[in-house]
């Protein structure tokens, strides 16, 4: 059993500290890390796009 603070990134092999599973469509096998997430979203659904912090201050 893979303990969860070991995993690796599928894209990159990074350590995740926040696991993202990939969308059907890109064909990846496994969790991302947050950097891959981000740069796999930019690429499926290209343009400009605006971050929002939802997290209540």
């Amino acid at each position: 059993m893979m303990c969860m603070d070991s995993e690796k990134c599928a894209l990159c092999d990074g350590e995740i500290d926040q696991p993202y599973s990939p969308m059907k469509e890109w064909g990846i096998d496994g969790h991302l890390c947050g950097k891959c997430y981000s740069k796999k979203l930019s690429e499926f659904y290209p343009g400009d796009h605006e971050r929002v912090n939802l997290s209540e201050k």
